[in-house]
């Protein structure tokens, strides 16, 4: 599933969301995660996102990737709401499947399943699974994508392209083989989609000063960045040697051919830290065992300028629309 352009979004969508409640903090902006509004002594923060495929552990992967997306605040995410829709009347064991994983997945991160919805319809391919999650805060500012600061550290964590690369692994098997991968390579793969979770690091690099925090969904590390400099107003500076690449994500997108920097990547968490908070910071990810990587720096101007040896390739436009996972949908349906 893509993602409609910025375009379009300025075009069709954004001129009909109205925002007159003196609550409401923080409401629908382009490339921020959440929505923040003021409720008693603090503030609730929430956001929906959904998933629609033959992904496996499709309903875990639902409440996860929400979840990130409260975390990316610095708020824990505390209560789900969960939307299942399946193809067929007779899907009951499936519903059944993606409402255990669902469970599953509220379980592992400590969140309540509030209510939701579930159904079917004749027009569905594939099963949609959404989840609104929602958390509160009274103790921390809420951190924004909008925060990024001249001088600070550009950190991600884990690597990148682990949930598209794990996604390719479960849904697309019959093709990688065909590609020339084996099935060792598949299980690496398969693996890690066990770190899809963000919501350690996020929280721990919110209480040591992140300025600004995002999760690596649709369009992968670049699109995340070009969405953190755009709404920041800044140009970030990154060393694309510094960027870590596990090698069966490498085995993956030569076989697929895909860029593994415009990967989705559910999993990674791209934050900026203030230079006398990165030490701290840098190790309590280590003593959490979450590892990480300093891959570059906030200065002045736009954009995205990755730098690899001494050639250089300077980045201005967002394409929320382009997904390296959603191309190589159209080029292998299912």
């Amino acid at each position: 599933m893509s993602k409609f352009s910025l375009e379009v979004l300025e075009r069709y969508v954004h001129p009909f969301i109205q925002n007159n409640d003196p609550d409401v903090i923080l409401g629908s902006v382009f490339g921020e995660d959440v929505a923040i509004t003021r409720v008693h002594e603090g503030v609730l923060v929430s956001h929906v996102d959904p998933i629609v495929g033959a992904v496996k552990d499709i309903g875990w992967l639902a409440v996860h990737v929400a979840c990130n997306d409260i975390a990316t605040s610095g708020t824990p995410p505390r209560w789900i709401l969960v939307l299942v829709l399946v193809p067929r009347r007779e899907d009951e064991h499936l519903l059944e499947e993606i409402m255990r994983d669902a469970s599953r997945a509220a379980a592992e991160l400590g969140v309540t399943i509030i209510g939701g919805h579930s159904g079917y319809s004749s027009n569905l391919a594939r099963p949609l699974v959404a989840v609104t999650a929602l958390g509160t805060i009274t103790d921390l500012q809420p951190v924004q994508t909008r925060g990024a600061r001249l001088g600070d550290h550009v950190l991600i964590t884990k690597g990148v392209a682990l949930e598209g690369t794990a996604i390719l692994a479960n849904d697309f098997s019959d093709t990688a083989i065909e590609l020339g991968l084996n099935q060792a390579d598949l299980e690496a793969a398969r693996q890690l989609m066990k770190s899809v979770s963000i919501v350690p690091e996020a929280l721990i690099l919110a209480k040591h000063g992140a300025t600004s925090m995002h999760d690596v969904t649709r369009g992968g590390l670049l699109e995340t960045l070009l969405e953190m400099a755009k709404l920041s107003q800044v140009k970030i500076l990154v060393e694309e040697g510094q960027i870590s690449l596990s090698p069966i994500v490498e085995r993956f997108a030569k076989a697929f051919d895909f860029n593994p920097l415009k990967m989705i990547s559910s999993g990674t968490l791209a934050a900026t830290v203030p230079p006398g908070q990165v030490e701290a910071a840098s190790e309590q990810l280590r003593q959490a065992g979450i590892s990480f990587s300093d891959i570059g720096q906030i200065v002045a101007g736009e954009g995205v300028q990755i730098n690899h040896g001494e050639t250089m390739r300077l980045y201005h436009d967002i394409h929320c629309e382009e997904d390296e996972l959603a191309r190589i949908w159209e080029l292998y349906p299912r």
